[in-house]
């Protein structure tokens, strides 16, 4: 077994979009894999669309927790569970590009000075694709201040590389992936990013519902522990710190339309 893909779901509101992401993991031309698909205490009503979805290929694993513990816990286990030499991140709600598995496995096994590998990605909405998520090729300390270098679920791990694993402490909810990325770069980890997108990133209106004020404080608190263990903290970036309080100032429609003129600009692919 050459991957694991890890997911974490809970009562999915679109059950339609849960069996496009599986089946985006199901048609990739890289056969080598499986999937660690958990359900993360969902309620009667949304377990049956995840049992669904498992069912799929029967390279996809379905497990099950009895209580919601939030995506961390839900990732942890998945990877208790893996068997994969790499271990590849994905959401319930994003497409994954046929060749994404082929061109991350080529990398990792032809570049063994990184420890992971990401890519750019394709952002859509019900009304299709709408613009490109650009990250940093070589990601350094200073790439984390305006947000995570890494889009979370483009990412391919060496299964060492993760280390202890996800936190799972109440203060990093929702902020896991940006609080691990730190943390392995602080560690001297090295990741990569693809400039070529990978996959279709679902960014519409309502994830901005998912942004509360709990999460953005919870984030500013991140930032400030973050920035100051990657000697990046001084005055000159503190506002960085202080960001998320400033976004949850502008409602979540009004953020979307910044954010299609912002990244909405002509793109080839």
């Amino acid at each position: 077994m050459e991957i694991s893909v890890i997911m974490g779901v809970y009562n999915p509101a679109r059950p339609e979009h849960l069996i496009q992401a599986v089946q985006s993991i199901v048609r990739q031309s890289f056969p080598h894999w499986e999937m660690l698909l958990y359900d993360d205490g969902s309620g009667p009503n949304y377990a049956g669309a995840i049992q669904a979805a498992a069912k799929l290929d029967s390279r996809i694993r379905y497990l099950r927790g009895e209580e919601n513990r939030g995506l961390a816990h839900a990732l942890n286990r998945c990877i208790a569970h893996a068997r994969g030499k790499y271990l590849a991140r994905m959401d319930a709600d994003d497409i994954a590009w046929p060749e994404r598995f082929a061109r991350q496995h080529q990398f990792l096994e032809t570049h063994p000075q990184y420890q992971w590998v990401g890519s750019t990605a394709r952002l859509m909405d019900e009304s299709g694709i709408w613009g490109l998520e650009t990250v940093a090729e070589i990601p350094e300390a200073r790439d984390f201040l305006s947000h995570s270098p890494y889009i979370h679920p483009t990412v391919l791990f060496r299964r060492g590389a993760l280390g202890e694993g996800y936190r799972e402490e109440g203060r990093f909810r929702l902020c896991e992936d940006y609080e691990l990325f730190m943390r392995l770069h602080q560690q001297g980890g090295l990741g990569y990013n693809l400039q070529t997108p990978l996959l279709d990133y679902r960014q519409d209106a309502g994830a901005y519902k998912k942004r509360t004020l709990g999460r953005r404080l919870r984030e500013t608190g991140l930032r400030y522990q973050g920035f100051r263990a990657l000697g990046i903290l001084r005055p000159g970036t503190f506002p960085y710190v202080l960001k998320p309080l400033a976004v949850a100032a502008i409602p979540g429609p009004i953020q979307h339309v910044i954010a299609q003129r912002r990244k909405g600009k002509p793109w080839i692919g």
